[in-house]
């Protein structure tokens, strides 16, 4: 029996972990078509200014292998999401407090990791992630880029993504791609599709961007996509990369900032329709289906 034949042996015959949890936190992919496009970066500063209103954030690092946000905050972790998948540690143990009280969880090997698991293990790895929906309100997933099987498994659990795009032609088109994808895989369950335009040069520029995906996206694929806004290019993010701190604390009011603010608060807002929010562990098992299949 191969690895991901097992996987959905277990997961088919429901594993007795409890998802009864009264807390549930607001769970968000955030992700991309391509590479490039700034979507750590995204991650981190849209945590940042969570937290400044008060919300309680977890980033977890799912670009696996890459440890971009670590690099992003100048901070290495001793131990990273392997442990846990393999029972070495549990999952407070290896929660990093960054800036402004953000918390992070390193990605450490990977999807390859998960596929191995037994049924006890996975049982454990299970009510293990539950118990951040204790700690944290928002969770922020920082998937990799691109059409690779982590990625589209991460956004296909999910029930809510913000996908990063910028004004280059190429990652407008693997933007779209990555859509597709996920209809053609199952048109009945895509998530909600929160677009942000990353590195405009103008407000016009990024609106002509955001209709333009939401135009094809509506007519071709019949999906309804929500615009939150864009980020100017800023060379004072470009600095913040290079100290190693968000630009949301080492520059608070530069362009950049400012337009994070924005998209943080107008995502924030959209939670007040929601009826209910997606608890963590619901949203692990639905990663474990979708790995299982």
């Amino acid at each position: 029996m191969d690895q991901a034949e097992n996987l959905r042996r277990i997961v088919n015959n429901r594993i007795n972990y409890d998802i009864t949890n009264s807390n549930s936190s607001r769970v968000i992919t955030i992700t991309s078509g391509k590479g490039g496009v700034g979507k750590t970066n995204v991650a981190v500063n849209l945590a940042v200014q969570f937290q400044k209103v008060g919300k309680k954030v977890i980033i977890i690092d799912a670009d696996f292998g890459l440890a971009n946000i670590e690099v992003l905050l100048g901070i290495v972790p001793k131990f990273n999401l392997s442990d846990v998948i393999n029972g070495r540690k549990n999952i407070t143990d290896i929660i990093i407090k960054g800036p402004q009280n953000i918390k992070f969880i390193s990605g450490g090997s990977g999807v390859q990791d998960l596929i191995r698991l037994n049924k006890n293990q996975l049982n454990y790895f299970i009510k293990n992630m539950s118990l951040l929906d204790e700690i944290a309100d928002i969770i922020l997933i920082d998937t990799g880029a691109g059409l690779t099987e982590a990625v589209l498994s991460f956004s296909k659990a999910a029930e809510e993504i913000v996908l990063v795009t910028t004004p280059e032609p190429t990652s407008i088109t693997d933007a779209y791609a990555l859509i597709k994808t996920l209809y053609i895989q199952d048109k009945n369950a895509v998530p909600n599709i929160k677009l942000l335009v990353n590195k405009v040069d103008n407000e016009k520029e990024g609106l002509e961007i955001s209709n333009k995906l939401k135009q094809v996206s509506k007519k071709f694929l019949n999906i309804e996509i929500e615009e939150v806004g864009y980020i100017p290019y800023d060379r004072n993010l470009i600095k913040s990369v290079k100290l190693q701190d968000p630009v949301s604390i080492s520059f608070p009011k530069s362009e950049s900032s400012k337009a994070f603010k924005k998209i943080a608060n107008k995502i924030l807002n959209a939670n007040h329709k929601d009826k209910t929010k997606l608890q963590f562990s619901a949203f692990i098992k639905r990663l474990m289906d979708v790995f299982s299949n």
